[in-house]
């Protein structure tokens, strides 16, 4: 049963300042999920938005918002390289408590925008 989808999308270049200030980085992003990310890269500001996204999206997908520890939920590559999202502490509490059982990802990014897609089943 799908317990609810989620959907967002992000401008890339909202985290050029974000690239400037390791402390924005740490407080939303998991440091294995940062693992193997030069933020000096042309494509680290894609991989930040869609990462982004994905938390967002994992939050609409529950319908609660944003009431978790962003750094709760990382985005990383399985051994096949399809991205999955990673819940621990906060973000696996309130997955549980709405009936979470699996969890989808599905990203894309383009020049200036990036988006995610997650599905919960419960």
């Amino acid at each position: 049963m799908i317990v609810g989808c989620g959907v967002d999308i992000v401008e890339n270049r909202r985290f050029e300042r974000w690239i400037e200030k390791p402390e924005m980085v740490s407080r939303f992003f998991g440091a294995d999920e940062l693992s193997g990310l030069d933020l000096k890269k042309n494509k680290a500001l894609e991989s930040l938005a869609v990462r982004f996204a994905a938390k967002e999206a994992f939050g609409k997908a529950l319908g609660i918002g944003l009431k978790f520890e962003l750094s709760d939920v990382q985005v990383k590559k399985n051994p096949a390289g399809k991205p999955d999202l990673v819940l621990s502490g906060t973000a696996l509490k309130v997955f549980e408590e709405n009936g979470g059982k699996k969890v989808h990802l599905s990203l894309s990014h383009e020049k200036e925008y990036s988006v995610a897609m997650v599905v919960v089943e419960g």
